[in-house]
């Protein structure tokens, strides 16, 4: 199997910031893009921001600039660091991957458990 797990949530201040991180573990042989989506109460979940194994990243419109995406290819790791943050940016964040495991041998799409951001005085 394949698991992602984020971590680094919580409640932040507006105009602060927060590093989001996301772990992937298990059966895995190479990992290809990886994004953040988020998923405010009562919206449906957006895309973030997304890289590739590569490095290159996009980001959502209302997010350039002030967040930025990277990744750990060697630790499997991949980093949302959030600044200037607003109160309408209150969501679960998700960390999304395409995976393929060395038992599988196919690519597939993967998600965490979700991690809370919470953007309040």
């Amino acid at each position: 199997h394949a698991q992602l797990v984020e971590s680094g949530g919580g409640l932040v201040q507006p105009g602060g910031s927060l590093r989001l991180s996301c772990a992937a573990s298990g059966s895995i042989l190479i990992i290809n893009d990886m994004a953040w989506y988020r998923q405010a109460p009562g919206k449906e979940r957006e895309f973030v921001a997304t890289i590739t194994r590569g490095e290159r990243t996009n980001y959502a419109a209302s997010v350039k600039g002030r967040f930025a995406i990277s990744r750990d290819n060697a630790a499997k790791m991949v980093y949302l660091q959030m600044s200037s943050l607003k109160p309408e940016e209150t969501a679960v964040y998700y960390c999304n991957a395409a995976i393929i495991r060395r038992d599988l041998g196919v690519l597939d799409d993967y998600w965490g458990q979700g991690t809370q951001v919470t953007v309040s005085p």
